[in-house]
């Protein structure tokens, strides 16, 4: 006869193995911690079960009776010691064993407990005193500072060019006071700067850093721009018992990178896409202000924090996971205001100025607009103004962001301006079919708005249109060729270089990536370039430089075109495994582009493949986690169907007794 004490015991310590792996290695996700917990509750009480007398009685009578009848059959000692270990179960006979097996199980639970709890209980990071560059002008840069301190009180802000002589600065500005009303932070503008140059600021509380300004629009050095992007990042994943709580190995790796770069591919600054804190990962301890503030505090606290943004300026857009997971309720339901408010302080504060036509009123406008060299940018706010997506009518942006966007597409730029840039916290594609209802997929109408208002303008302006996005812990690299462009079936085959506006979605800086397979091409709108899902830290690196670009004429020979290109080269960790370039012919090139070539936009040659080391995967583990990935999805659409039938039924039954 079974005992059922014996199969709890194998059955919960299985379990709790296998979802400690996942959670502490894998996916840090709040449904494992009450799991884990759970299932050494109920091992720990098969064990004391298994240990009753009445039960060990008879267990010891079994034994005694198969052990006169099968001596001979006897497991050897190390099999025995081996299936105590691996499953779990106690042996009379293996004392030792049975203690560390019980002890593995015990401390999986405890390092389940300490990632979850030991950040957040040890580092509520009260007396934290920092500072850090937001956006940084051609004559000014914002200057985020937080000191809790009164006894520093008044702080006096000082700076001056990094050539200077160190004992001469220049006076910005006094901070006499800072409450508990911003955390104890406030952002202050240096001022009356020299454009392309290098600089130096100092605190009276000792927080120094560097930064250097944007270029003059018109001069030589508005031709160039480097920055970084990425997305996400969480401390301590995976998880190591051993390193600091608050330590994000992804920031580091990116430092590395950064410091190894040539000095005209440092980045001007990282455009962070959202997902700066985790505040439901890999535990929600409360939806207040406070709680809220404690998370921005706790990665600034990081000790990585320091080594990455000395000289790089961070700006930033807001995504779910700063709010709550999937957010699509409004700006006014809680916890909504709660999150905003430490958001606002922190980063909104030291972002670029809004839009200059918000249709909005500038103190509720969370959307941004800049101009830096070569680049015009425009960073929409996803998730304040969405609605519930998957509707007619369903907004991802809202009527006000909606028509700035639009406007600011529609603006002729600058003669030095070749790009526009529109950056995202969720992608444009929809060819991710997990969690496509919370990226651009699930308002497509207002896509395709979005969509006819940039082909317009790379038509009409002369300028081309990028999108940068984060959100899905994956890279992926999509074009949007023109509708009303004649393509070929050949033009628009997936994990092709071509034409369309291009869009690179990059993530995470530091947390889990997708074991399964979710992105695909499945028809001719949005056109799979590259997709490179594995990888726990991931980032792109722009690049915009003028250089001689080479076209194929029609007849077949090579000629060289001066253009601004862009060049997108994506890290995982600290190599560099992929890139690729497009370009603008400069103005007076367009002519000669437009005899030689025989692409639709003569203005716009196609992208080019420049590096690729990674090759599509065709091993059998690749097509395995592409199928489970397809299942995931069949899953999810049938349990949509199924709680749409369930809810049709139940309002007719309402319906019902209401006429009743």
């Amino acid at each position: 006869m079974v005992s059922i004490p014996r199969v709890a015991a194998a059955t919960s310590s299985a379990a709790l193995r296998v979802t400690a792996f996942f959670f502490l290695r894998w996916i840090p996700g709040h449904h494992f911690p009450p799991l884990i917990v759970t299932f050494l509750a109920v091992y720990l009480a098969s064990l004391v079960s298994l240990g009753r007398p009445g039960d060990q009685s008879n267990t010891d009578r079994r034994k005694g009776n198969e052990d006169a009848q099968h001596a001979s059959r006897s497991p050897p000692p190390t099999k025995g010691v081996l299936k105590v270990l691996l499953t779990g179960l106690p042996s009379p006979r293996l004392p030792l064993s049975t203690r560390l097996t019980v002890l593995i199980n015990i401390v999986l639970a405890l390092l389940t407990l300490d990632f979850v709890g030991r950040g957040f209980i040890l580092y509520p990071s009260n007396d934290l005193a920092f500072s850090r560059i937001g956006y940084v002008s051609p004559t000014t840069a914002n200057l985020l500072v937080r000191e809790p301190d009164p006894a520093q009180l008044p702080l006096i802000v000082y700076y001056q060019p990094t050539e200077e002589d160190p004992s001469r600065w220049t006076e910005e500005g006094v901070i006499y006071s800072l409450t508990d009303a911003t955390d104890f932070t406030t952002t202050v503008t240096i001022k009356n700067l020299e454009p392309s140059s290098a600089y130096r600021y100092s605190l009276s509380n000792n927080l120094t850093g560097s930064f250097v300004t944007a270029p003059m629009p018109g001069s030589k050095s508005a031709n160039r721009l480097s920055f970084l992007t990425s997305s996400c990042m969480k401390a301590n994943f995976p998880y190591n018992p051993l390193s600091h709580p608050l330590r994000i190995p992804g920031l580091e790796m990116m430092t590395e990178t950064v410091n190894r770069l040539p000095s005209l591919l440092r980045p001007a600054f990282m455009l962070f896409l959202g997902d700066f804190i985790y505040v439901d990962v890999p535990q929600r301890f409360g939806s207040s202000i406070s709680h809220y503030r404690s998370e921005y505090r706790r990665v600034y606290s990081s000790p990585s924090w320091n080594k990455a943004q000395d000289g790089l300026p961070w700006i930033h857009t807001l995504d779910d996971h700063e709010i709550e997971n999937d957010w699509s309720k409004g700006n006014t339901t809680a916890p909504y205001p709660a999150a905003a408010e430490p958001y606002i302080h922190y980063h909104v504060s030291a972002n670029p100025p809004i839009p200059p036509t918000p249709f909005a009123k500038p103190e509720n406008t969370t959307y941004f607009s800049f101009i830096n060299g070569p680049a015009s940018f425009f960073m929409v706010d996803t998730r304040t103004y969405r609605s519930e997506p998957a509707q007619p009518n369903s907004t991802i942006l809202g009527s006000a962001q909606l028509q700035s966007l639009l406007a600011f597409l529609a603006r002729p730029e600058p003669a030095e301006v070749r790009w526009k840039i529109v950056a995202s916290s969720v992608p444009f594609t929809k060819n991710w079919h997990v969690g496509t209802t919370d990226t651009w997929g699930g308002f497509l109408n207002e896509r395709r708005t979005v969509f006819e208002a940039m082909w317009r303008a790379e038509r009409e302006l002369g300028v081309r249109i990028v999108l940068l996005s984060g959100d899905r812990h994956e890279f992926g690299a999509t074009r949007f060729p023109d509708p009303d462009l004649d393509f070929s079936h050949e033009e628009l085959l997936p994990n092709t270089a071509g034409e369309g506006l291009h869009e690179f979605c990059v993530g995470p800086l530091n947390m889990f990536y997708l074991p399964i397979r979710t992105y695909r091409q499945d028809d001719d709108e949005d056109v799979a370039i590259k997709y490179i899902p594995d990888g726990n830290t991931k980032y792109g690196l722009i690049d915009i430089d003028v250089q001689d670009e080479l076209i194929t004429t029609s007849t077949g020979k090579t000629i060289s075109i001066p253009s601004s290109v862009f060049t997108y080269s994506l890290y995982v960790n600290t190599d560099l495994i992929w890139k690729y370039s497009l370009a603008v012919p400069l103005s007076g090139q367009e002519a000669v582009v437009a005899s030689a070539s025989t692409w639709k936009h003569p203005r716009f040659p196609p992208g080019k493949l420049l590096l690729d080391d990674r090759e599509e995967d065709s091993t059998w583990d690749a097509v395995v986690k592409t199928v489970i990935g397809r299942v995931e999805e069949t899953v999810g659409r049938v349990r949509s169907f199924v709680l749409e039938q369930a809810y049709e039924v139940l309002d007719r039954v309402r319906r019902v007794e209401r006429v009743d």
